[in-house]
């Protein structure tokens, strides 16, 4: 089989290296790809939204099999685009992808099936968001822009102040884009979150393992949302009766619910849960593999990837299992000075010939100039460390991690820090 991922990121760079263990796969490409997929891939120098492009390649290399990594692709119909030109393809069509790219359609399709989340309300102006605010008394309260904000368009806030301010920063000064055309006001929920993967065909699926993601900029999770600092898998909070609970509460309860609106899913949906007191909610949908989860949830998958995602793909899941390896997985991103605000590129970056065999590196932000690599985005490294003992693959991640060096690099030192209080086998 030929296959093409289409993406940049370090969830990109590990679906390559997955992808490349199948038996079935002779040659992958990559568009855009990164300096790590160039290892294992041939990169294509085409953008992941440049469609047209995209399909004139997939058609003269007879790819088999394209695998969208990114949510800007998908929700700009990148899928509808490669079906109407008979080319195979995972993940879901502009329609079904409207699960992540718009909150407002993903809570109101929450809400008509009584699907566990947050109360909300949408807001489209300004005035309307703010006169609701003053209106109300309980706080905290959750602001999300609308769109795509790369998983940063969420904002807690304590007081009706800081909301007022929220308000301002993600619908005028557009600090999220075009994300913030519209923004939904939701009641604040307390809990530990969960990352769910599900490969759905549609009808059926198939559950990998859960995962925990860190998504503040500092230890102790604190500062400013990021698109995630590291994570690790399997959560020991997601226990099996938990899993059962979500299949039958959330998961099921989607697929049927997308069917029923004319709109079945197919590829990847993520379920960002919180647990509370009354049981799991729905925090977000996303209709792609997560980052930085992908990278932990593929290193411990033991069955190959790719028949499932041709399943999903044909609509043909029914009949497929996954299985996984035992022990954990760990990632800590590296990331620029600065991140998620202003951060320079351009640093050299050295050490990653010391690190340890074992230990596996998934580029993110990186670049190759003159045989150097360099810095080229606020995540720049995904560093990551399986084995049995949770407790054991952090202490020798964090010794890896110090053989790394680039000017202002900045990591969390408490990944996996929340599993560390729990009872692990």
């Amino acid at each position: 089989m030929n296959v093409f991922v289409i993406g940049s990121g370090g969830r990109e760079h590990a679906l390559v290296w997955k992808i490349a263990q199948s038996p079935l796969v002779s040659k992958i490409y990559c568009a855009p790809g990164n300096p790590g997929t160039a290892g294992i891939a041939e990169n294509v120098p085409v953008g992941a939204l440049d469609f047209e492009q995209l399909v004139d390649f997939a058609r003269e290399k007879k790819i088999d099999l394209t695998v969208v990594g990114p949510e800007d692709p998908l929700a700009n119909g990148i899928v509808d685009t490669f079906r109407r030109q008979g080319l195979k393809i995972f993940g879901p069509d502009k329609n079904a992808a409207q699960l992540e790219g718009s909150k407002t359609f993903a809570k109101n399709l929450m809400k008509k099936y009584q699907i566990p989340t947050a109360d909300y309300r949408a807001f489209r102006s300004v005035e309307a968001a703010i006169n609701f605010l003053h209106n109300r008394e309980k706080y905290p309260v959750v602001l999300k822009a609308g769109g795509l904000a790369a998983g940063k368009g969420v904002l807690i806030c304590n007081s009706l102040a800081e909301a007022d301010a929220g308000i301002r920063l993600i619908m005028e000064e557009r600090a999220f884009g075009r994300a913030g055309d519209e923004v939904v006001i939701e009641d604040f929920l307390d809990g530990e979150e969960v990352s769910i993967f599900a490969i759905c065909d549609g009808d059926s699926y198939l559950v990998l393992s859960p995962s925990q993601d860190h998504k503040k900029a500092l230890d102790e999770d604190m500062g400013k949302n990021t698109g995630g600092m590291g994570a690790y898998a399997p959560a020991p909070l997601a226990t099996d009766d938990l899993i059962t609970g979500v299949r039958q509460k959330i998961i099921e309860p989607t697929l049927q619910a997308m069917a029923l609106e004319g709109i079945p899913y197919q590829g990847l949906l993520y379920f960002g849960l919180i647990l509370t007191e009354d049981g799991p909610r729905v925090l977000e949908y996303n209709c792609r593999f997560g980052d930085p989860e992908t990278e932990v949830v593929l290193p411990l998958m033991k069955s190959d990837l790719v028949p499932l995602l041709t399943a999903s793909a044909e609509g043909n899941l029914k009949d497929k299992e996954v299985f996984f390896h035992e022990g954990f997985a760990l990632d800590v991103v590296l990331a620029s000075g600065g991140y998620p605000d202003h951060y320079e590129k351009g640093k050299l970056i050295s050490g990653l010939d010391d690190v340890d065999a074992d230990i596996l590196i998934f580029h993110a932000g990186t670049k190759s100039v003159d045989e150097n690599l360099i810095t080229s985005g606020g995540r720049v490294l995904n560093v990551v460390a399986i084995g049995k003992d949770l407790h054991q693959v952090r202490e020798h991640l964090y010794e890896n991690i110090e053989k790394i060096q680039f000017e202002d690099m900045h990591y969390r030192k408490d990944i996996g820090f929340r599993a560390l209080t729990r009872p692990v086998s």
